[in-house]
């Protein structure tokens, strides 16, 4: 049996419905039970949808909203309690706290000026901006009671960085602080100059795509047959000179560092990335709630499109020898 990686990208709300059209694709081509996962990385969105998963909620589930079709009882029970906790996925939490002026962190920043080859780009400007006003309850208030039982026996690992030296840090692995999933989560959601930075352990915890997009390469050495990437915020050929092309080809170059990694690794790898269509559906704003049913609906058929190529056939294969 293929032993199968799952790696869900940062990507805001837009990138949420990105995740939903891809892994619902996913699901109806082949059949795989991708919340059967043997080990998911998620980052920022891309924690939440691995942590619905792991909850109980199916890929099929995921776009079922958006494509008019019945969810199932569980995917029912985790969205009611969204519901109840005043927040539902795929959409901005409530609130404001009062502007803080300053650097959200200047002794990231005087760590970094020693160390500076320690210290990510993205690490650098998360220290500089201000805090983040939008408080990350209501993520966690709702996720709390979908794992009663802890963490999930099979391995879910959520990516934040900490805040006070940049360093990232991966929840949910056995060299990690002590926190729950929802607050994990919510550390991972941390955007930072717009969600508050999450305490736990007494150290704050911002956005893990600070430090990497999508922390694919968390998976090099695992051992693994083929690992599945969904990556919002970097980018399919042919590239454009849109307004935020310029971030989604860093994006892009980071993800294509680690995808070479886990291959010369022996592993597998098939990514989804934007594509041009996908892009024009998707805007510049990734916090836009408006666009999550269109950008659901593309990715869908751009991932089912590109199911049908055959140099995917092999990769293909392996997933559903899972």
């Amino acid at each position: 049996m293929a032993r199968i990686g799952l790696v869900l990208g940062a990507g805001g709300v837009v990138g949420h419905a990105f995740h939903a059209g891809v892994l619902s694709a996913l699901a109806e081509q082949t059949g795989a039970d991708l919340a059967r996962a043997e080990v998911m990385v998620g980052t920022s969105a891309g924690s939440v949808v691995a942590s619905l998963l792991r909850a109980g909620v199916s890929p099929l589930d995921l776009a079922a909203p958006t494509l008019g079709r019945p969810l199932s009882e569980r995917a029912r029970q985790i969205y009611d309690g969204a519901t109840r906790a005043g927040w539902a996925p795929g959409r901005m939490p409530r609130g404001r706290r009062p502007l803080r002026l300053g650097m959200a962190s200047p002794g990231m920043l005087a760590g970094a000026a020693l160390r500076p080859w320690r210290v990510r780009p993205g690490a650098v400007a998360a220290a500089l901006l201000p805090p983040g006003r939008i408080p990350t309850g209501m993520i966690s208030a709702w996720l709390a009671p979908a794992f009663p039982q802890g963490w999930p026996t099979a391995d879910l690992w959520i990516c934040a960085v900490a805040l006070s030296d940049g360093r990232r840090v991966v929840f949910g692995r056995a060299d990690s602080p002590e926190a729950t999933v929802a607050q994990a989560v919510a550390a991972s959601c941390a955007i930072p100059g717009v969600f508050e930075p999450v305490d736990i352990g007494g150290v704050l915890h911002v956005d893990g795509g600070v430090h990497s997009p999508t922390n694919a390469d968390l998976l090099t050495g695992r051992g693994l047959d083929l690992v599945l990437v969904s990556s919002p915020m970097s980018a399919a050929r042919p590239l454009s000179n849109s307004l935020d092309m310029a971030g989604r080809r860093i994006s892009r170059a980071t993800l294509a560092r680690e995808a070479a990694a886990l291959r010369r690794a022996g592993t597998e790898v098939l990514a989804f990335q934007p594509t041009a269509e996908d892009r024009a559906v998707m805007g510049v704003n990734a916090m836009d709630p408006r666009r999550r049913e269109s950008v659901t609906r593309q990715a869908r058929e751009s991932t089912l499109r590109r199911l049908e190529r055959p140099d995917v056939a092999d990769r293909l294969a392996l997933l559903r020898a899972a």
